[in-house]
């Protein structure tokens, strides 16, 4: 971009002898220190050249060139910091999961807001980028999965008016020494210097820009060096490649980015980086799949191998003819390599794929149809089918679990049972679906059109249907099914890829005037009336928001409802009605104005403040009964506190059964019993995370520096709620319910103090009142309940038998029969419900009749028409045209349909006309 060339002419470029070129194929300008270098070591402009011929001068494993790059930069003054988990809505809103290590400091740190953990840093982070799975497997290099190994620096300018506005000040280092790093780390391993090249390629992305470097090496992109140094802005000075401008920003940040895999993979020089990433599960999978190879064909994999980086989905428009022109390279067939290299291919993604899982699982994630669950679903289903295609036996709990064994995660038996039932659901979920593709590709045969991709990604989005399924039924009805190269993104991109969506807050401009409410609520809990002065009323369509300078009312916030109470002057009082807060400000609904500048009083609901108090710190205890109980995968999905019972959503695989609902409530109540403190403290969110982890963030994310953590026993959270001062203040929990919410998101409803005992009664109430009912003791109601049941089935065999019967007979005393072309055809009238109107035309059906039957059911006309196997006559026409004649409509399977209408007084005219409808039918 001509607009940040001078932001790429650096001192440690000239200083070094590089020189700037534009490269003939991809037209990008790169730096080289090869004076007779023309290209810029991106495919296609070149190919891999360290296959067969590492790039460094020894092999490394993944362990030992993460360690590598961690020692080397703690030796030049960074602190290592631990990775985060790859669901990064463990902290942060905005998006789903961890793409990039600056995903770890976004947007609290980038922005200023608050300070980073150690500056400069560096870190080996783990990510996923979902964005990237239909690449995996083919190009050789991509990997869902992966470590992003980096070094962040984050900086402040000098000359701003107020430099304390931000959590860092000053700059660490800049451009020169990103670089200048990059290249000492490079000759740390023996890499031939002028074999690098330095590509330029700003960046853009979440309304921030800056000059950035793609970092080429032997035909492979080692690293990325993103200078994150502009914001949007109409009135900038730059416009960048997204078409918007931008201004330099206070704050300026070093965003690094080196891929673990991919630097392993040079080390080794190995066909694709996946032998060098997962040599044990290759082999495992290869070997169990029966996959062989001659010496001839390995050879070839080896050559193509290096050609493989002209296979990135996102570069080409048709994988097929991407594939040809390799081929053609190869002087081979393209059928007979893709035969070749297609089984490789799924090995490869499986083992990439089952370690995107152990990551996903192992940091807590479960399975479900929205956010992060939908995404671990969507690459659990798609390395099952590929397990399956391939012909890989083992089980796939047992493959995850490989990956998460060598990545060391200690909830394996969790990680294991997480997978085995959601393959269960996946078979329960293609029985179901398989009707549908059934349905859909008989509809696009008699149309005569292909099956488009909006339906394929529906089908897969609903019912889980993976397209190679869709294209097999497809072809039975010789419908055409073209799936596109890039469909799981196209999925994926349908759920976020990773990204959660932007939520937008409307401002009121008449707050931005008002300072942040003290809040005395956190000060004394138990205290429930304050005084303090009006500041400002502003009068809404159903009342009037009313901001005090202090104030003890808690706003609606996490979950639980703001107070409610009095607000009184010397003159009037008016009610508090509802609470809320918007930027720091705390506004007080009230159904009257008390009067701008007043002096007034506040007086807080006490039974309703108590009340809350207890359910919220008992939801607390809930959730950490459930961990317990269910594992330490559970996390809050969603909580509502309420006065007389409560509910909190938690993350879990399966339903919650009687015997865990009876056991969470059991640890639940001894916590309460064992009458322990509940305290609060305001760490720095930095020293928080690093005790703690990200489990503090069970309800949202706070803002600030300074965070406010509760804790209940062994159980801390970050937490804006108001509570008890002990446990034993809750009184009693009693669990209600339990249900599912949605798929993977299980709902428990439960009563604390004194709504708890009020609940208990009316449920012994309700058993007590059947006791009555049976005439028998309250604990012998299961037993003879069921006995009761039992016999209310077995009555309604009976009932169903003689209707058989009876059907039966009428059958063979015959009725009306007419011949249809030499088909025998019984028409009638029995007006009796529609179970036995059904049974009646069966009997006629299997006594090898066609059977037309009408019926005066519950005030409306039924007609029910079977045909006997061999007829040819579609009984869903015929009730389609006879309902028509009752006012209605209906239809079915060519053998048995039933319909109706409103019109009974029509049926008898309408069943006189049956025997021509019966012989236009047949002739059509």
């Amino acid at each position: 971009m001509s607009e940040l060339e001078e932001e790429y002419r650096l001192d440690y470029f000239e200083e070094e002898g590089f020189e700037r070129k534009q490269c003939p194929v991809t037209e990008s300008w790169f730096w080289t220190r090869d004076p007779d270098r023309e290209t810029c070591g991106e495919p296609p402009a070149d190919d891999y050249t360290f296959i067969d011929n590492p790039g460094f001068d020894r092999e490394y494993s993944l362990e030992e060139m993460r360690e590598a790059f961690l020692s080397f930069f703690e030796e030049r003054g960074h602190e290592r910091i631990e990775p985060y988990p790859v669901a990064a809505n463990r902290w942060r809103d905005d998006v789903l999961l961890t793409q990039a290590s600056i995903y770890d400091f976004q947007p609290l740190v980038t922005s200023g807001e608050t300070p980073p953990p150690a500056n400069p840093l560096t870190i080996s982070q783990p990510c996923i980028r979902m964005q990237d799975i239909d690449n995996v497997g083919k190009t050789g290099r991509h990997t869902m999965a992966f470590e992003m190994m980096a070094h962040h620096a984050f900086n402040a300018r000098e000359d701003i008016e107020d430099p304390d506005q931000y959590a860092y000040e000053g700059e660490v280092y800049w451009k020169n020494e990103t670089v200048r790093y990059c290249d000492e780390f490079f000759e740390s391993l023996g890499a031939d210097l002028e074999e690098i090249t330095y590509i330029e390629d700003p960046w853009v992305g979440g309304g921030n820009a800056g000059p950035a470097i793609e970092v080429m090496y032997q035909g492979a992109e080692l690293a990325t060096l993103v200078f994150m140094s502009m914001e949007q802005d109409p009135d900038g000075d730059y416009e960048m490649k997204d078409g918007n401008r931008y201004s330099k920003m206070d704050t300026y940040v070093v965003d690094t980015g080196y891929g673990l895999e991919r630097w392993t993979w040079v080390s080794q020089g190995t066909p694709t980086v996946y032998e060098a990433v997962y040599p044990d599960m290759i082999d495992f999978l290869k070997d169990n799949a029966g996959i062989e190879l001659t010496d001839e064909e390995r050879e070839l994999v080896h050559r193509s191998a290096k050609l493989s980086g002209y296979l990135d989905i996102d570069e080409i428009d048709d994988l097929r003819s991407a594939r040809a022109d390799v081929a053609e390279q190869l002087d081979v067939d393209v059928d007979s390599l893709t035969d070749l290299l297609e089984p490789l291919e799924s090995v490869y993604a499986i083992a990439d794929h089952c370690r995107a899982l152990a990551y996903m699982f192992g940091d807590g994630i479960v399975p479900s149809n929205v956010g992060t669950g939908y995404l671990a679903r969507m690459v659990l289903r798609r390395t099952k089918r590929l397990v399956d295609d391939v012909g890989v036996d083992a089980p796939l709990d047992e493959l995850v679990d490989m990956q998460a064994e060598r990545l060391g995660y200690e909830n394996r038996d969790t990680i294991r049972d997480v997978v085995r039932t959601e393959e269960r659901k996946y078979r329960e979920t293609l029985e179901r679906g398989g009707r549908r593709v059934e349905s859909l590709a008989r509809e696009y045969a008699e149309a005569g059109e292909p099956i488009p991709t909006e339906d394929l990604v529906e089908l897969y989005d609903s019912h889980g249907i993976q397209p190679d399924m869709v294209r097999d039924i497809a072809a039975d009805h010789d419908v055409e099914v073209a799936v596109p190269d890039d469909f799981y993104s196209l999925v994926a991109a349908r759920h976020g890829g990773g990204e959660a969506e932007e939520v937008t807050t409307d401002r009121d401009e008449r707050l931005d005037d008002l300072p942040e409410t003290d809040r005395l609520y956190y000060d004394d809990p138990e205290r429930t009336e304050f005084e303090a002065v009006v500041l400002d009323v502003i009068e809404r369509e159903d009342g009037y928001d009313v901001v005090l300078d202090q104030t003890m009312f808690y706003p609606e916030g996490g979950g639980q409802p703001g107070d409610t109470g009095t607000l009184a002057t010397d003159d009037v009082s008016v009610d508090v009605e509802d609470v809320q807060v918007r930027d720091g400000v705390i506004l007080h609904r009230t159904d009257a104005d008390p009067g701008k500048g007043e002096f007034v009083r506040g007086q807080i609901d006490v039974d309703r403040r108590r009340a809350l108090m207890r359910h919220h710190t008992a939801t607390h205890v809930i959730g950490y009964a459930a961990r317990q109980v269910l594992g330490e995968h559970v996390r809050q999905a969603g909580a509502q506190k309420g006065t007389d019972r409560s509910r909190l959503d938690v993350r879990h695989y399966e339903r919650i059964s009687r015997e865990e609902v009876k056991e969470i409530e059991r640890v639940a109540n001894d916590v309460i019993t064992d009458n322990l403190a509940v305290t609060q403290e305001w760490p720095h969110r930095n020293e928080a995370e690093e005790e703690h982890g990200f489990d503090l963030y069970q309800g949202g994310v706070p803002p600030g520096e300074q965070i406010r953590l509760i804790h209940v026993g062994d159980d801390v959270q970050a937490c804006g709620g108001t509570h008890v001062t002990r446990t034993g203040d809750i009184g009693v929990v009693k669990i209600l319910t339990t249900e599912p919410v949605q798929d993977g998101v299980e709902r428990i409803v439960f009563a604390a103090g004194d709504a708890a005992i009020r609940a208990t009664q009316e449920t012994e109430d309700a058993l007590y009142g059947a006791a009555e009912v049976f005439d028998v003791a309250p604990e012998e109601v299961p037993e003879t309940a069921e006995r009761f049941f039992e016999e209310w089935k077995e009555r309604g065999k009976q009932i169903d038998r003689l209707k058989q019967e009876l059907a039966e007979a009428r059958a063979a005393a015959g009725g009306e029969e007419v011949d249809v072309d030499g088909t025998a055809a019984e028409i009638r009238r029995l007006d009796v419900d529609a179970d036995e109107l059904r049974a009646q035309a069966n009997a006629i059906v299997e006594a090898g009749r066609v059977a037309v039957l009408g019926g005066d059911v519950g005030g409306s006309a039924q007609i029910v028409v079977g045909v006997p196997d061999g007829v040819p006559i579609n009984a869903g026409e015929v009730v389609g045209r006879l309902a028509g004649k009752v006012g209605g409509g209906g239809g079915g399977p060519p053998d048995f349909a039933q319909g109706g209408g409103p019109d009974v007084d029509a049926l008898d005219d309408a069943l006189d006309d049956a025997d021509d409808v019966l012989r236009a039918v047949m002739d059509a």
